[in-house]
């Protein structure tokens, strides 16, 4: 009666180390596949914003001496590469000000980035003429259509994410 006892625990233990294992793969997968959509999505959208600048280049009709400030422009608007971000199991073993302090880290980067994207824009705007002006004005509205404020006004108030 105990062998039996003993087996049925031992097989019964077994099965579920076995459930777990294959719980554990069948979750990889599924991880690497929205991994690569992502990518694909991001390398999509970088393809996209260098069509958008070329076309707002070439609806500018810009001057040799108004290049430097283009370029300067163009390479502020870059994304950033992905910010650095802890591994779930590390964040979660954070205290919450330790958390708290990451989080504004993480705002004080892109802040930084969003400052730095405004002074090379202004510095960029201040070389055009003013029809330059109103082309770039109206180009920049169209292509922020659907992010920042206008998003913000249309999604009750919660920004793009």
């Amino acid at each position: 009666m105990k062998s039996i006892r003993t087996t049925l625990i031992a097989t019964a233990l077994m099965a579920g180390l076995t459930g777990l294992a294959l719980a554990q793969n069948t979750t990889a997968p599924a991880d690497n596949a929205r991994a690569g959509r992502m990518e694909k999505m991001r390398e999509h959208k970088a393809e996209r914003h260098t069509q958008h600048l070329a076309e707002l280049k070439s609806k500018l009709n810009l001057q040799a001496a108004q290049e430097p400030a283009w370029n300067t422009f163009t390479q502020s608007m870059q994304h950033p590469a992905r910010m650095a971000r802890p591994e779930r199991a590390t964040f979660e073993q954070m205290t919450t000000p330790e958390r708290l302090d990451m989080m504004q880290a993480m705002k004080a980067q892109r802040d930084a980035h969003m400052q730095q994207r405004a002074d090379a824009t202004k510095a960029f705007y201040a070389t055009l003429s003013a029809e330059q002006k109103q082309m770039f004005d109206q180009e920049t509205a169209r292509m922020m259509k659907g992010s920042g404020m206008h998003a913000m006004k249309h999604q009750g108030g919660h920004g793009h994410h």
